[in-house]
């Protein structure tokens, strides 16, 4: 993956849920459970698989009108027969249900990995390879581990890619879901996230403890 000398645009495009087509997706919120500074929680989905995790308030968080219709769930997970009932949307319903109570598990201590399908070729469409490349990475950072931009850049093929690296990690269009809260500076320092610092230190805290009370992070 080398790249010594990259084109800066991925810093300034902005990847849209809706794709290019700008059709085909839907949404739903909901409050992140437990004590924690997380607040409201963005759904995105096609009928593939998850295309976005947002933290409302947050940087790049897309346009309401970008992600499509809002997905209406009961307390039981059921989709609202507002909605429609075509296969498209019972798969969508089927995703957004799955997403959220995965990441309900997770807020409260009960999950530490995630299932619910990712549509990567919806988000490839109209976001950089670079960009891919760089989110996949992210997924393989384990639960209560973390690295930095200067080893993801390394991954990419050049230290000296890190700035590029960092304007990436911080529009992974997957909060949680796609770690990218696990990403450090050189120093082990928190520095940028889209979602905020606050909720940065408290998803790390809550997936190691132990070394947040031993002064190891931050």
């Amino acid at each position: 993956m080398n790249d010594s000398q990259p084109q800066m645009r991925d810093a300034h495009s902005k990847y849209s849920p809706a794709g290019k087509t700008h059709g085909g997706v839907q949404h739903t919120s909901f409050s992140a459970p437990g004590k924690n500074p997380v607040g409201e929680v963005v759904l995105v989905a096609t009928a593939d698989g998850l295309v976005g995790v947002y933290f409302s308030g947050g940087k790049h968080v897309p346009d309401i009108a970008e992600c499509g219709p809002r997905c209406e769930l009961d307390d039981d997970a059921r989709q609202r027969d507002d909605v429609g009932t075509s296969e498209s949307s019972t798969s969508i319903r089927r995703i957004l249900c799955q997403a959220r109570a995965e990441l309900s598990e997770y807020f409260v201590g009960k999950r530490k990995t995630f299932t619910v399908p990712l549509d990567w070729a919806h988000v490839a469409a109209s976001a950089s390879e670079f960009s891919v490349q760089v989110w996949r990475l992210l997924q393989g950072i384990a639960y209560g581990a973390t690295t930095t931009y200067g080893a993801l850049a390394r991954e990419m093929g050049s230290v000296g890619l890190s700035q590029r690296v960092g304007q990436v990690v911080g529009r992974n269009p997957w909060s949680v879901i796609v770690p990218c809260h696990r990403v450090l500076g050189a120093d082990g320092s928190l520095t940028g996230y889209a979602g905020g610092l606050d909720r940065k230190r408290w998803l790390l805290q809550h997936e190691e403890p132990s070394a947040a009370e031993a002064g190891r992070l931050f």
